[in-house]
């Protein structure tokens, strides 16, 4: 009996030896399997980013008072979680510094607790083989390595290094278009010829990585660069055309499925030196992408929700650039469009270069120290602001300056902190009218209006020229002279000001004083077509008494006749003002035509200090010889005349 129960014993710990063999040998297979399989996912760009999100999150949320630090190892925690915090906030509103604080984090989570290494992080991007690579990825590529050489001007020097920005066939279109093609990235990667160490690739792993995070997807680096701006989403199908399209065309359908027709979310463009240039090889990849950005890219300074009943927004971002974002139902699809303003390079000498451009860059001078009201007008993209920016430069710096605009755009106090400049912008509660109210009353001596493009805004600036500064300077999009006049006059009898339309217009004519109209020809050449001057038509009494001298009743009521037919020209037909080019773009050169009148140049020296009138007087009598000076300028005790005067300008009496 007992020999039975020791051998069952025997039996059944064998048995169950065998068993848990079995069953750890069965595991550590199982175990084997996972890792080997686990290897093979782990380092793709969506399980790392999936990764950092998780990480950054929890030490973002982490309690540090239940994890038992000293006080001063919980002090320096709080620090970084706070830094951290602000960085993730501060990166999505265009920080480039809070941009690069996450990056370094990502990219030491990565090497540190990640295990990222050469052996696997090709598995994120095939670095090693070519052939793989799609065009964004060669684009990363490039961007990081002209870069790492030219800071941000890497894009610029790429699209100049192999003539991008030129007009161009693409296959299926019957018209040149200024595009960039996969083709070319492709030839362009090839060429270059590149060798990436292993901080480069995993630099370029995790900007990818960051701007699926909280970056601005596939535009995030060229939103960084010197560019003009870049938009997206105003190109391609929208989603919401699919189903339209099913119903009629089931080939064309198929097609947009497999991408052969662009979609709206593969919509990237950028505006290079007044070009406006498809990035064919960039995509967002989903609509849903695309509306990422747009609802991340207005938000610096909390501007308020982007809803359904108010389809649009604009406002700035943190590095100056100005947003407009616009979504259904108010557009056919989500958009934006991002417009930079490089401030280092407003000066008039790099902005008008072509042949001439030291006769048009001296009168731009002289007619803001002569404190003339000018309007820069032209289309979008033309250059105006960037104009009236360079041209703010040689404002005398005893004259405060006060700025009304929509969004900010000008930053002067950037270029002059040293100035007394304030700037206004509307708001959803402050209208640009009662910000130009407000103007009246903080001692500005020039007004500056960044667009006329209200009827408000211009009303109150015909006002405001008249009698609450010393002059203005404003831009607006008037195609002509006297489309420019009949736009302000429009607007001031629209607002109420006037209600008849011949003193509307006179009111506009004895305000304005010289337009400079800005072009942007084919070729995204921005040039000054011309610079016109507005001369008032003084009325006069033409009328004629000749009725006295006739003797009879027929010869008196023919001369009634002439004089009422005269009468009733000027009233229907006055001739308000004129206006003549001083200077014009002709054949590829600024020429000098017709001279400024005499009254201009006579209320121009007497706002510009002795200096300035020297050379000014130097200009006038090269371009137009000898001129009737007949001013009013106090010189030391004395008028220009020779009279001798006060101090305060009064005339001594005769000895």
């Amino acid at each position: 009996m007992n020999i039975t129960n020791v051998i069952l014993m025997i039996i059944v710990l064998v048995v169950a030896a065998a068993l848990v063999v079995y069953f750890l040998n069965k595991k550590k297979n199982d175990v084997v399997e996972d890792t080997s399989e686990k290897d093979e996912k782990t380092f793709t760009l969506e399980k790392m980013t999936e990764y950092v999100k998780r990480r950054l999150d929890e030490i973002t949320k982490i309690n540090l008072y239940d994890i038992g630090l000293s006080e001063e190892e919980l002090k320096r925690r709080k620090n970084k979680k706070y830094e951290l915090k602000k960085a993730l906030k501060g990166c999505t509103y265009g920080d480039v510094n809070d941009k690069k604080y996450v990056k370094d984090l990502i990219y030491d989570l990565l090497v540190k607790e990640y295990g990222v290494e050469e052996t696997n992080i090709s598995s994120a991007i095939p670095f090693d083989i070519p052939s793989l690579l799609t065009p964004q990825d060669k684009f990363d590529i490039l961007i990081y390595m002209f870069k790492k050489e030219f800071g941000y001007e890497a894009l610029t020097e790429l699209i100049k290094k192999y003539n991008l920005a030129v007009l161009k066939y693409v296959a299926g279109e019957t018209k040149p278009s200024y595009v960039i093609t996969s083709a070319e990235i492709d030839e362009i990667y090839e060429a270059e010829n590149l060798y990436l160490s292993f901080e480069d690739k995993l630099s370029i792993v995790v900007q990818r990585i960051y701007q699926h995070y909280k970056g601005y997807s596939s535009i995030d680096e060229v939103r960084d660069m010197n560019i003009d701006g870049v938009s997206g989403g105003v190109s391609g199908l929208p989603e919401s055309f699919l189903s339209q399209v099913a119903q009629t065309d089931g080939d064309y359908l198929g097609q947009v499925m497999e991408h052969k027709v662009p979609r709206a979310c593969d919509s990237i463009w950028i505006f290079f030196q007044g070009k406006s240039i498809r990035l064919e090889f960039l995509s967002f990849g989903t609509e849903s992408e695309l509306k990422r950005v747009c609802q991340n890219i207005y938000k610096y300074n909390n501007p308020g929700q982007l809803s359904d009943t108010n389809g649009y927004k604009i406002n700035e971002m943190k590095d100056g650039s100005r947003v407009v974002v616009v979504r259904p139902s108010m557009a056919e699809t989500w958009a934006f469009f991002v417009r930079k303003f490089d401030v280092k390079r407003a000066t008039l000498e790099q902005l008008v270069t072509l042949p001439g451009s030291d006769k048009a860059i001296s009168l731009l001078k002289f007619l803001v120290k002569g404190a003339r009201i000018v309007a820069v007008t032209g289309e979008q993209g033309s250059g105006k602001t960037t104009l009236l920016m360079a041209m703010i430069e040689n404002i005398y710096e005893t004259m405060n300056i006060r700025v009304q605009e929509t969004a900010f755009e000008l930053h002067l106090r950037k270029i002059y902190p040293t100035r007394n400049i304030l700037t206004f912008r509307e708001t959803e509660t402050i209208s640009g009218q009662e910000g130009l109210d407000v103007q009246k009353k903080t001692d500005g001596s020039v007004n500056i209006i960044g667009e006329v493009a209200t009827d408000p805004v211009a009303s109150w600036m015909i006002q405001a020229a008249q009698v609450a500064s010393k002059f203005t300077l404003f831009t607006h999009h008037a195609k002509t002279f006297p489309n420019l006049v009949t736009a302000l006059r429009n607007s001031m009898l629209r607002t109420g000001v006037f209600t008849n339309e011949k003193t509307a217009e006179e009111q506009v004519v004895q305000v304005l004083n010289f337009n400079v109209h800005m072009v942007k020809d084919f070729r995204g050449r921005r040039y000054i077509e011309r610079i016109t001057e507005c001369i008032p038509v003084e009325s006069k009494n033409e009328y004629t008494f000749d009725h006295r001298k006739e003797k009879t009743l027929e010869g008196k009521i023919e001369k009634f006749m002439d004089n009422a037919t005269h009468y009733f020209t000027k009233i229907t037909d006055a001739e308000l003002y004129k206006y003549r080019n001083i200077m014009e773009f002709i054949d590829g050169e600024y020429v000098i035509t017709n001279k400024i009148t005499d009254f201009n140049i006579n209320e121009m020296r007497n706002n510009m200090d002795d200096s300035d009138v020297e050379e000014f007087d130097r200009f006038v009598e090269e371009n137009w010889g000898k001129v009737n000076i007949k001013s009013n300028r106090i010189v030391e005790g004395k008028t220009e005349n020779n009279v001798t005067t006060s101090k305060r300008g009064r005339k001594p009496k005769q000895a």
